[in-house]
């Protein structure tokens, strides 16, 4: 019974008896974070998981999961927890950048190529959140309503795909219930869909905390509850076992599987052995991998008389407050400590010199303040870039002193903080003149923040819902002078639950006239104005959905103004979900680059330069305005959140609608032009189709990557659907034919009288480079 709760967060038991070592996890799935959330041992910093899906590449997620398991194997980590292959519902949601896309084909296969280079190192993947976890608010209790056809055809769809192709060794059931019964008591999914018609022979693990019940847990399929030592089954399961509520055969069941998953990863009688000499995270080897796969899939949106790619003698202004302030990865528990993260400011200016490249900061963007960078602050008895934390107990006697090389940490509440009543951060300013900033703490408690001419109080509160304090920990800054070398020190009174903790040091605040007026007298100078705008953890970030697609702040602001008196005006979006552009017609370029990971800047300098072809696809359609779509509201009514769209969802609701949005799914001009022709197709003997090929022409002047699309509608009320895609490399003028593998899966229709499968023979197919621009149409 043991063996089937978690050890403590992030590891299971061992047992000697048998040669079973301690097999450790990690969350993912952007990269491997190891067991503690913040100031743990540095970690690749991938693209995101939507930016790498924008390339609609199998090679590129085979790359992403290949570097993830020798992150893996560097940190003897035996599961990473990933991919996250649930939907892009709703734009709204806030866990979208950590998903692959809005369609069932495209994320199933992309997630195998991921699970299957993963696992070919021996690190197990684990496919989450299973099921209905498309949005964050209420996560932990909203049910989830949808009919059997809607569940079939859509949302098990990418995890049909992705067991049925390659196997995930765990897969994790969600916090949300589906139909009104909680995914971890979900027999019929897990038990008679997943296990018994799939045939899965993995172990199903919880989302942590997730499991409430023993015997309906138990007897619904789950094999393993996290995180330990603490859960419902240690307290009761022998009990139930004895009391013949749950069946010994059941529990059988759950021990041989979690025994495989320790034999496939190498913790069962012969412990595995750890490669040595793996490209750190930030090696030459590793940055030149994570710069290629960002740029690769970034998306030119907009390309008005070949602005992209850029001329590398003109002169350029770059604006706006993502430019310094670049965001690489989303909030929450898929975040990790990267070696860096390169602004795009730097890798502009590295890529064309300083004396083409000025920059003018723009508006303000975030509502939380992020924690200080380690380069700005230094602890006050070592010198060494970083903090000091001193703990003292109720008596106010010093219990530790540690420097910590990030200026924030992991308030447990174990090991050396457990007997702290007070946890004092302490750091000098590292600044080369005295300046104003906006000087505060991050992390929910009873804070006082004392520096010269400053002794504050104040109370930070948790943010609501689950993880509050960990991964959305809230900030309150004070505007204060401060000069070189100056000392702050912030302490915090014990609270009850775990949190993040740290220091703030923020560039003081600007009025956006201010800065909009700075910025247009910026762009009249140059060649070309680079607009850098987006959005923040604030709304990108697990716990919590937006509200709006709207950039934050002023930032449509800055864009028009600037684009009403610069010559050309680029804009830069660094955002990994739709988001509103009402200046779209007033400007020249849009290139839109995910969450790009650590080396973010030079990536998108490569993209803008063409360094590297940015030919990516969108993975979600992008709507004209808020509101709008088949799929919009987050919020729970009374508790239930119902996909009314059904199998409707995105491009196949926009289809269906003929409403046009902004930008469909697919959609991806890259720095070229293609002509279709000659297409041809072989079909099954049920009338399914097995392939398509095509003729496409490189007709632009760059070299380029085709993404062709296939798409088939039909007969009848079924909506249309993505059933396969290729993708080729051409120089300019070159013809390459392109072959592309249709998926019988997504050609079948969900009986729900029968409880069966039927084919769909007939209907139109529509080949191209996305539904907004079909080149052939077969009737």
């Amino acid at each position: 019974m043991r063996l089937l709760s978690g050890a403590d967060n992030f590891s299971l038991h061992a047992d000697d008896s048998i040669g079973l070592d301690s097999l450790v996890l990690s969350d993912g799935p952007t990269g491997v974070r190891g067991e503690i959330v913040v100031g743990g041992r540095e970690s690749c910093l991938l693209p995101n998981a939507s930016l790498l899906a924008q390339t609609w590449n199998r090679d590129a997620l085979t790359e992403a999961g290949q570097i993830l398991a020798e992150e893996a194997e560097a940190q003897r980590t035996h599961v990473v927890l990933g991919p996250t292959i649930n939907l892009h519902r709703s734009p709204l949601g806030g866990r979208l950048f950590e998903a692959f896309s809005e369609d069932p084909l495209l994320t199933g296969h992309l997630a195998s190529s991921y699970i299957t280079a993963l696992q070919a190192r021996g690190i197990g993947a684990s496919a989450k959140h299973f099921l209905g976890n498309e949005s964050e608010t209420e996560r932990t209790t909203v049910d989830i309503q949808m009919t059997a056809k809607t569940l079939r055809e859509v949302y098990l769809a990418p995890f049909e795909i992705a067991v049925t192709d390659s196997n995930p060794w765990t897969v994790m059931a969600a916090y949300n219930s589906v139909n009104g019964v909680p995914s971890t008591e979900h027999h019929e999914l897990i038990t008679r869909v997943l296990k018994d018609e799939w045939g899965y022979d993995g172990v199903v693990m919880s989302d942590w905390y997730a499991t409430k019940t023993v015997v309906e847990s138990a007897a619904a399929g789950l094999d393993l509850v996290m995180p330990g030592p603490a859960t419902p089954w240690t307290a009761t399961l022998l009990e139930e076992v004895r009391a013949g509520t749950v069946s010994e055969e059941d529990i059988d069941d759950h021990v041989r599987r979690l025994l495989l998953l320790a034999q496939r990863v190498g913790g069962l009688a012969i412990s595995r052995s750890w490669p040595e000499g793996i490209a750190a995270p930030a090696s030459e080897t590793r940055r030149e991998q994570l710069r290629r796969l960002a740029a690769s899939g970034m998306v030119v949106l907009k390309n008005v008389d070949e602005t992209l790619p850029l001329h590398e003698d003109a002169s350029y202004a770059l604006i706006g407050r993502h430019a310094t302030d670049t965001i690489g990865q989303g909030g929450g528990s898929a975040q990790v400590r990267a070696p860096h993260v390169v602004s795009i400011v730097d890798g502009l200016t590295s890529r064309l010199g300083a004396e083409h490249v000025a920059f003018t900061d723009g508006v303000e963007t975030r509502k939380t303040l992020p924690t200080v960078r380690p380069a700005l602050v230094r602890d006050p008895e070592t010198g060494e870039h970083g903090i000091r934390v001193r703990i003292f107990d109720d008596a106010g006697e010093l219990l530790h002193s540690r420097h910590l090389e990030v200026a924030e940490l992991e308030d447990s509440q174990i090991g050396w903080l457990e007997g702290a009543a007070r946890i004092e951060l302490s750091a000098t300013i590292d600044v080369r003149e005295g300046r104003m900033v906006q000087l505060g703490t991050r992390g929910p408690g009873n804070w006082r923040l004392v520096t010269d001419g400053h002794d504050g109080s104040y109370r930070v509160d948790y943010h609501p819902g689950p993880g509050g304090g960990f991964f959305r920990p809230k900030s309150h800054a004070t505007a204060v002078r401060v000069e070189p070398g100056q000392l702050v020190t912030a302490s915090v009174e014990r609270e009850e639950m775990p949190r993040i903790l740290g220091l703030v040091v923020s560039e003081a605040v600007r009025s956006s006239a201010s800065a909009i007026s700075g910025a247009s007298a910026a762009a009249r100078t140059v060649d070309v104005a680079i607009v850098v705008v987006g959005f923040t953890p604030d709304q990108e970030t697990e716990g919590e959905d937006k509200t709006t697609l709207s950039l934050p702040g002023d930032q449509d602001a800055l864009v028009a103004a600037v684009a009403n008196v610069a010559r050309r005006t680029v804009v830069v979006v660094n955002a990994a979900t739709p988001v509103l552009m009402p200046w779209l017609d007033d400007v020249e370029a849009v290139l839109f680059t995910g969450l790009p990971g650590q080396e973010a800047g030079d990536a998108v300098a490569a993209a803008l330069l063409g360094d590297v072809l940015p030919e990516g696809r969108l993975v979600t359609t992008f709507p004209g305005g808020n509101h709008r779509g088949p799929a919009w509201s987050t919020t729970p009514r009374r508790g239930a959140l119902e996909y009314a769209e059904g199998t409707s969802l995105g491009h196949r609701g926009w289809f269906e609608s003929g409403e046009k949005p902004a930008f469909w799914f697919g959609h991806g001009l890259g720095l070229t032009t293609w002509e279709y022709s000659d297409a041809q197709i072989a079909r099954s003997p049920d009338g399914r189709i097995d392939a398509v090929e095509v003729s496409v022409r490189n007709s632009g002047e760059h070299a380029g990557r085709e993404t062709v699309q296939i798409y088939f509608d039909p007969e009848g009320d079924e909506p249309i659907r993505l059933i396969g895609w290729g993708q080729s490399d051409a120089m300019p003028g070159e013809r390459v034919r392109v072959h592309v593998a249709c998926d019988h899966r997504m050609q079948r229709s969900w009986d729900q009288d029968a409880d069966a499968w039927i084919p769909l023979q007939t209907g139109t197919i529509l080949i191209g480079r996305g539904l907004g621009d079909v080149r052939v149409t077969i009737p």
